[in-house]
């Protein structure tokens, strides 16, 4: 059994899928690792690093050609896909919902396609969980960032030449991100105010020293998955009315509202963003499915009326080491769950409910609404 690991194609991403500190359990069950040369550079990992834990550089068409099992942080195109070992597995970030025409050619090249997207949140699955893992950094980077933009200290300082307040911080949206984003905020002095339409989340915003804002939805709930259910537009005008207050008295807001598979809900609109002082700070976390803020731009800083509107992407990427870690491990745990090392080969069993949820392409038929 050969796996493999290949570079993503947008240098902007940093990435990578195997990091040495990880390699070492497939390497101990039998695994041959190859991985695309140059693989770590985004980390400032070398190719000897890498040998010097077991695995082997070679060529991208290499790892494309000979993979039993392939890693990528990133969709691949036709061409090659076209170059896959026929009847192995293509393992990742696949990017479903925008590159649903990728589905075609692994069915025709009898490609097994696992999205990690789809990774079910299940006690069995936290391990694999790569949208929490890679979550949790990009609400790290959200906070750090906007600190960076704004003109003010986060903490408090009493010093000889007066007392400096603390910064006000509101996050909107209390999933991992958020509640990564409430953690680091108080850890640099902020005063963090956080907001989520599921109520149950208050004891976790509270545990973290935050103080959670109630806004009277009526019934919203969430998914099965955990994730919180899509508003009502009456809903979504009531929360924005009401969170708006909370934005005009902030430093920093920052957005983490998605909903799987769909666009982003608008949740901040102009005429908030011209109520908040001049030099104030939004960070948008949703700008790649459409952003939860009016006029926020994919890797841009935006200003509108004197206020920062930032829609930065590929969050993780910013501490591309640690994402790359957890990356690696999430990736090389799915394959340590379903390994058959007798018979050398992936127990691709699909009753199994991780397998069911993450497969969408399997021995040449598309799942149902790909």
């Amino acid at each position: 059994m050969i796996l493999g690991a290949i570079s993503p194609k947008n240098e902007e991403d940093k990435r990578t899928t195997l990091h040495p500190e990880s390699i070492k359990p497939l390497l101990d069950i039998g695994i041959e690792v190859i991985f695309e040369s140059g693989l770590g550079k985004g980390i400032d990992i070398t190719d000897e690093e890498m040998a010097n834990v077991g695995a082997k550089a070679t060529s991208r068409e290499d790892c494309l050609r000979k993979s039993d099992i392939l890693f990528s942080s990133t969709p691949i195109f036709e061409d090659e896909i076209n170059s896959l070992k026929k009847g192995s597995i293509f393992l990742g970030l696949l990017e479903p919902f925008s590159n649903k025409e990728q589905f075609h050619h692994f069915a025709q090249n009898d490609i097994t396609a696992i999205s990690m997207e789809f990774i079910p949140r299940i006690t069995r699955a936290q391990k694999m969980d790569v949208l929490s893992s890679q979550s949790n950094l990009g609400g790290y980077v959200a906070v750090i960032e906007s600190a960076k933009n704004l003109s003010s200290a986060l903490p408090m300082m009493m010093t000889a030449a007066g007392t400096l307040r603390p910064a006000n911080v509101f996050v909107i949206g209390v999933g991992v991100a958020g509640l990564q984003a409430i953690a680091t905020a108080k850890r640099l002095g902020a005063k963090v105010q956080a907001f989520d339409t599921r109520p149950t989340v208050e004891e976790q915003v509270r545990s973290l020293g935050a103080k959670f804002v109630k806004i009277d939805l009526g019934d919203t709930g969430q998914t099965e998955q955990g994730y919180a259910k899509e508003l009502t537009p009456e809903q979504i005008k009531k929360q924005k009315e009401i969170q708006s207050d909370v934005c005009v008295k902030s430093d920093i807001v920052i957005t983490t509202a998605q909903i799987f598979g769909k666009p982003a809900p608008k949740i901040i609109d102009t005429h908030t963003i011209k109520k908040m002082k001049p030099g104030s700070v939004i960070f948008d976390m949703a700008v790649e499915s459409g952003g939860n803020v009016e006029g926020s731009k994919k890797d841009s800083i935006q200003n509108i009326d004197g206020v920062k509107v930032i829609g930065y992407s590929n969050l993780p990427s910013f501490v591309a080491n640690h994402a790359s870690y957890t990356l690696s491990n999430n990736l090389i745990n799915f394959v340590l769950e379903f390994y058959d090392q007798d018979q050398s080969s992936m127990n691709l069993d699909m009753e199994d409910e991780i397998i069911k949820s993450a497969t969408l392409v399997n021995k040449g038929e598309i799942k149902e609404g790909f």
